[in-house]
């Protein structure tokens, strides 16, 4: 729904779910309770599975409270505490129809061609797949920090729910770009934001680990998805309206564009942004230079976060990849290994981003499948250093 005005925020549909609405109590409960669940129709894409929707409380960027999902796949094969994967499917969008709990009924056949055989995998091997909507309540796309408290807090309601017997399972994470860096971001967070959260391990790949060069790569330049960079502006706008002012700093071109994806998912916006940059949009480009503006994007931007995995870490990326900062990941993965994390990295010799991902599934759920079984965590660390 749109604030007053084209200088305001502009939010999300309101959802017409009840499911989905926080209650009038949730200020007094903790992050990770349970508000709700409920049973969902089975998916013929995903057999001998039931799905089951779990709404918890979580904590935004600002530190308030916030209602958040997660959607929970537990095959028949699923024996009690047996492995909890929490996948961060890769969310491009700004409006409820985006989600993943969404996007499982609706038939998106991105979801269907690209996901569901690899999920049917996991469930095969009995693993309980948590899947969350990790942009949280107001699809703050962008606000990276957000993602990884999310995705923590559903781990921590899905363990409360008996009747998914995972209470005491083994947990790992795993995603790729968007969910990548929710996973990615969850993985440096655990350790303050979720101590008492025992995970085996967490494996992301293609992660914007700097979101201050991706923005500028994407933005100031025309570029075929510059969308992307107009929605996460949208989204970090969302989560910080009084120190991200994104719309007042639109030019008519641009609030048009902004009105047009402010409910889209991915298609949808990279065509409202398709070739376009920052000067097309914007009446002044003093945002690229106010501090405070610069400072939300460094907050999101984990390469300059200080938190570090005490988790093992399995990161992938292609060496050459147009839509992310590779030197970021770099140097992420550098500054774990220096801290003393464990973290394996592989460079996938492919030179886009997409096709990265499809090859270094097999390898990260070969890596998680170990880490469920207890076995030690590899470690490259000393290779990267001597590069």
């Amino acid at each position: 729904m749109a604030g007053a005005g084209n200088s305001a925020p502009i939010y999300p549909k309101p959802d017409p779910d009840p499911f989905y609405a926080a209650p009038a109590d949730l200020a007094s409960k903790q992050p990770g309770d349970v508000l709700a669940t409920r049973a969902m129709p089975p998916l013929a894409i995903f057999p001998a599975t039931t799905v089951t929707e779990v709404l918890f409380r979580s904590t935004n960027s600002t530190g308030k409270p916030i209602a958040a999902t997660t959607t929970v796949l537990t095959p028949d094969a699923h024996r009690p505490d047996g492995p909890l994967l929490s996948f961060q499917h890769i969310i491009n969008g700004l409006g409820a129809e985006c989600s993943v709990s969404r996007v499982l009924y609706t038939g998106d056949p991105n979801l269907i061609v690209r996901e569901a055989p690899g999920w049917n995998v996991l469930l095969a091997r009995g693993w309980s797949v948590a899947l969350p909507d990790h942009l949280g309540p107001t699809f703050a796309y962008g606000a990276a920090k957000l993602g990884g408290q999310v995705v923590l807090d559903g781990i921590r309601a899905v363990k409360q729910v008996d009747e998914l017997r995972v209470r005491a399972s083994p947990v790992a994470m795993v995603g790729y770009s968007g969910g990548g860096m929710a996973t990615a971001w969850a993985a440096a967070e655990q350790p303050s934001y979720a101590p008492e959260l025992k995970i085996a391990g967490a494996a992301m790949g293609g992660v914007p680990m700097n979101l201050v060069k991706m923005l500028e790569t994407l933005g100031l330049n025309s570029h075929p998805v510059f969308g992307l960079a107009l929605a996460a502006g949208v989204g970090l706008e969302r989560e910080y309206p009084d120190r991200f002012p994104l719309s007042e700093q639109l030019n008519e071109q641009g609030v048009a564009a902004r009105d047009q994806m402010s409910n889209s998912c991915t298609n949808d916006i990279i065509a409202a942004g398709a070739g376009h940059g920052a000067l097309d949009f914007a009446k002044t480009t003093s945002m690229i230079q106010d501090p405070d503006a610069r400072a939300v994007v460094e907050e999101n931007s984990l390469e300059l976060y200080d938190g570090v995995p005490t988790m093992p870490v399995f990161e992938w990326h292609s060496p050459i990849d147009g839509l992310i900062p590779i030197d970021a990941v770099v140097n992420t993965d550098r500054r774990w290994c220096e801290a003393g994390a464990v973290v394996q990295s592989e460079e996938i010799p492919v030179p886009d981003h997409l096709t990265a991902a499809v090859l270094g599934i097999p390898m990260a759920l070969d890596w998680l499948d170990a880490r469920f079984r207890g076995d030690p965590a590899p470690s490259n660390c000393p290779a990267m250093h001597d590069n």
